[in-house]
C-alpha cells in the first residue's frame, strides 16, 4: 500500500482497504499499548472468522502504513531476534483525513484546473 489505490464502486474505507485490511487497523487502533505482528496476525484472522490471511500479507501490510505514517513501531528484540511492535500514530478519524489529503493532492496534481473547478461549485 506504498500508494493508495482508490475504487469507486465500494464505499467508506472500503474504498482504499480491504476487509482484512481495514479489521486489522481497528485491531491496532484498539490496542494503545501495541501489538507485534504475531498478535495483529492472530487477532485479525480471529476477527475473520472462517477466512484467513496469511503472516506474510500481515507483516508486508504493517510495514506499508508504517512507513506512510498511519501506524508507528518500535523495534524489540526478543525471542527469535528483532520483531517490530506497531502503535497507531493517527486514529480512524485520522486516517480518513489522511486518505482524503492524499486523495485531493493527486487529484490537485493531475487536474489542477478541473479540480478547483468544481471546488469553485461545491462551496457555492
Amino acid at each position: 500500500m506504498n500508494s493508495i489505490v482508490y475504487d469507486s464502486s465500494q464505499i467508506g474505507l472500503r474504498t482504499v482497504l480491504r476487509e482484512w485490511q481495514l479489521k486489522l487497523l481497528r485491531v491496532v487502533w484498539a490496542n494503545k499499548e501495541g501489538l507485534n505482528s504475531r498478535s495483529a496476525y492472530e487477532s485479525v484472522n480471529e476477527a475473520l472468522g472462517s477466512e484467513s490471511i496469511s503472516r506474510a500479507s500481515v507483516i508486508n501490510f504493517l510495514e506499508d502504513v508504517r512507513g506512510m505514517g498511519v501506524l508507528s513501531g518500535v523495534e524489540e528484540t526478543g525471542k527469535g531476534g528483532y520483531h517490530w511492535v506497531y502503535f497507531p500514530a493517527m486514529d480512524e478519524s485520522g486516517f480518513k483525513r489522511f486518505i482524503a489529503e492524499q486523495l485531493i493532492g493527486s487529484l490537485r496534481n493531475s487536474f489542477p484546473d478541473e479540480l478547483w473547478s468544481i471546488v469553485e461549485k461545491l462551496v457555492k
